[in-house]
């Protein structure tokens, strides 16, 4: 069996970033809110900025980039972490590169003192769902509208929570946006 890894990406990681982000812009477009034309010709400020903005974390199986995820602060709630972003390459899916993406998320969500973890998943998105439930996650009655790229007038996305503490029932009022 393959070894996976996770690991935290710091500002001077911008260009592993994005590789990585370029890559899942161009084999998974539909998943996205940008496209690879947009950010394919930003300068290294622009990555730079954003390693700045959101925790990155790149996946690696036996050495090679896999996948990768980012973790950033609710702008409502300054206790609660939103996590985002996340693309595994086709080969490795169903492997538990996402699984682990996703755990060290919330490990990095819980060492920066959020107390709950946000992910918006497409409610047409039966996989996501049930992987996001599977982790642990559960839904909300919290919807907005589709953000990514191709997505029809009408298609919502809801927040799914995943409490980081020890009181799994509390969920915040104001969770997100």
């Amino acid at each position: 069996m393959s070894d996976i890894t996770v690991r935290p990406l710091g500002e001077d990681d911008w260009a592993d970033y994005r590789q990585v982000r370029l890559e899942a812009l161009q084999e998974s477009p539909e998943a996205f809110v940008a496209s690879y034309a947009d950010e394919q010709g930003y300068d290294e400020e622009f990555w730079r900025a954003r390693m700045r903005r959101s925790r990155r974390l790149l996946a690696e199986v036996d050495g090679t980039p896999t996948g990768v995820v980012s973790v950033g602060q609710s702008r409502k709630n300054p206790q609660v972490g939103e996590l985002f972003g996340l693309w595994v390459r086709p080969e490795a899916r169903g492997s538990g590169v996402a699984w682990r993406l996703v755990e060290a998320g919330a490990s990095q969500a819980r060492d920066d003192d959020r107390t709950h973890l946000v992910y918006w998943v497409g409610t047409d998105n039966g996989r996501g769902v049930a992987f996001a439930s599977s982790f642990g996650f559960r839904p909300t009655d919290q919807r907005r509208p589709m953000r990514v790229s191709g997505s029809e007038d009408g298609e919502e996305e809801m927040a799914m929570i995943l409490p980081l503490g020890s009181d799994p029932g509390s969920v915040p009022s104001s969770l997100m946006h």
